[in-house]
């Protein structure tokens, strides 16, 4: 396991509510090409802060990369709901647009 990934994990064990930190380390898992465990980290840090946007679209894009393709299409569209609740018109289009290019 990378340092970084072990770094995230104690910062997170310190302050086990950042939604900063528990992205960053489900980032690292999908640099790492753990893909299950980074979508396991996205999901749940989307339970804790159901606004947080990026982590819809990254995993949305690690459960694709696993070829779940229904999950990626529900993590989308929970994403343009919570985008368009937020107001985050950027994120919601890159949201939109996975969406379009999944395959029916």
């Amino acid at each position: 396991m990378s340092d970084r990934i072990e770094a995230l994990k104690g910062m997170l064990a310190e302050d086990p509510n950042n939604s900063f930190i528990q992205y960053g380390l489900a980032m690292e898992y999908v640099r790492s090409g753990d893909l299950e465990t980074a979508a396991a980290e996205f999901n749940q840090l989307l339970d804790a802060d159901a606004d947080y946007g990026a982590a819809y679209y990254h995993g949305g894009h690690a459960l694709e990369r696993m070829g779940r393709i229904d999950e990626a299409r529900q993590m989308y569209e929970r994403g343009i709901a919570a985008t368009r609740r937020t107001g985050d018109a950027h994120t919601q289009s890159e949201l939109q647009g996975a969406l379009e290019l999944l395959p029916i």
